[in-house]
């Protein structure tokens, strides 16, 4: 007997059914919006996240040395990648590059509630577009995304930020400031007490006064107390480009879901502008679902020209918490249109009548065991069978098959010659 290792999990077809469902609805929002598909490598050089965020990273990493000698990781994250491949293709790819992808990815982290050792998002990123539009379009895909699942206002919010309005209030504090240091403090504000969260700022070079002024600017309800405060072009224009962002959700249908939260920093160093993360509006489910934001200075740090950059990540584990929370996460069970049942020397009949029905573009099951009428009835039960199509001899020798909805109970027969006939989705209803 072995056991599943710590982190990771195994999806049963009932759960599978649920998270296929939640897949193809997410990627179907992003396709709506040109987003095109996108797959990649499980393996990665190391070296491909430690020059960006040094050795330290290998902790978190699921690394190890191949059979050529190279040092190599399971991908803990698809930016890197998706940088690197457009690189590779950058004169040849056109402008704006829209990419989504679904897949698994792999951290060394400790395990607690909607986070887990692999886990899988669906990352959708925009290359190649600079304007307020482009974020815009991320945000109205993230909110589309959600409401085809069933969720409404009432269920999530996004608090969206400005990293360069953060760095550039810290930039005008008379003091050596560690920006990504305090950036990565206000991030984590949320999650711990006020006396550690001051003496994070203090460490990265704020005085005790400045970071009590710095976490009161980022509670300021007006954008100009900002641009007043700092007296910097930097500032100014983050805010400008804040509410041109928040402007064109506006326009995109999806500013409702919008409130600005500086305290909304993202951890990873490379955000450059707006960032966002999605919440659960009843906090319930205290943690953020998913994050995104703009990234204008990955690709030319990766060898790449200058390509500004904006995309999200929904995580599915958070996604399905903040669905089980309102009541939308879809039910785990399977779905099958029709089950063949087969009894005695009718097998010939009845792969003719289910290969009839596939071929319509149904879910067809039929018996591949030689179980009992009874056996086989249990079976069209636990799958859910919406409809029972019985092939028995007694049936063949009056020309008939017999249709079974297994809802009601209800039944009647058809011809053999005559059914599945010229209806789609064929049922008892065509037939009584």
């Amino acid at each position: 007997m072995y056991d599943r290792l710590k982190g990771f999990r195994d999806f049963y077809p009932d759960e599978m059914s649920a998270r296929r469902e939640v897949i193809d609805t997410v990627e179907g929002a992003a396709a709506r919006y040109g987003f095109r598909e996108i797959d990649t490598p499980t393996l990665e050089a190391t070296e491909l996240y430690t020059d960006k965020s040094g050795d330290e990273i290998v902790d978190q990493l699921y690394n190890f040395t191949d059979k050529g000698g190279r040092e190599v990781t399971l991908t803990p994250e698809l930016t890197p990648t998706v940088a690197r491949m457009v690189v590779a293709r950058q004169q040849a790819l056109s402008k704006p590059i829209k990419w989504y992808s679904t897949r698994p990815f792999w951290r060394y982290e400790q395990v607690q509630q909607g986070r887990f050792r692999e886990f899988y998002q669906t990352n959708v990123d925009i290359f190649g577009s600079s304007e307020p539009a482009a974020d815009a379009e991320i945000l109205a895909f993230a909110a589309d995304a959600l409401i085809d699942l069933g969720l409404t206002g009432e269920d999530f919010e996004f608090r969206v930020s400005h990293r360069d309005l953060l760095g550039g209030l810290l930039d005008a504090f008379d003091a050596e400031v560690d920006t990504e240091a305090a950036i990565r403090a206000v991030d984590k504000s949320a999650k711990i007490d006020d006396e550690e969260y001051y003496r994070l700022l203090e460490d990265a070079g704020l005085t005790v006064d400045q970071a009590a002024t710095f976490d009161e600017l980022l509670s300021t309800d007006d954008l100009d107390d900002l641009v007043d405060f700092a007296e910097t072009d930097r500032v100014a224009d983050a805010v400008a480009n804040l509410e041109a962002v928040l402007g064109a959700a506006d326009d995109f249908g999806v500013r409702e879901f919008c409130d600005v939260s500086l305290e909304t920093a993202r951890g990873l160093d490379y955000y450059t502008g707006v960032v966002f993360e999605c919440f659960d509006s009843t906090g319930e489910v205290s943690r953020s679902v998913f994050g995104g934001g703009r990234y204008d200075d990955l690709i030319e740090s990766f060898g790449g020209q200058s390509t500004p950059a904006v995309g999200v990540a929904p995580g599915h584990a958070t996604l399905q918490l903040l669905c089980e929370r309102a009541g939308v996460w879809p039910e785990e069970a399977p779905s099958t249109d029709y089950y063949v049942l087969s009894v005695g020397d009718t097998r010939a009949v009845a792969a003719d009548i289910a290969r009839d029905l596939r071929e319509r573009g149904h879910i067809v099951e039929s018996d591949v065991a030689d179980r009992s009428f009874g056996a086989q009835m249990g079976y069209a039960d636990s799958i859910n069978a919406e409809t029972v199509v019985i092939v028995g001899e007694q049936d063949l020798e009056n020309d008939e098959v017999t249709l079974k909805e297994m809802a009601s109970g209800d039944q009647t027969t058809a011809p053999v010659g005559e059914f599945p006939g010229d209806s789609e989705r064929p049922t008892y209803e065509d037939w009584r």
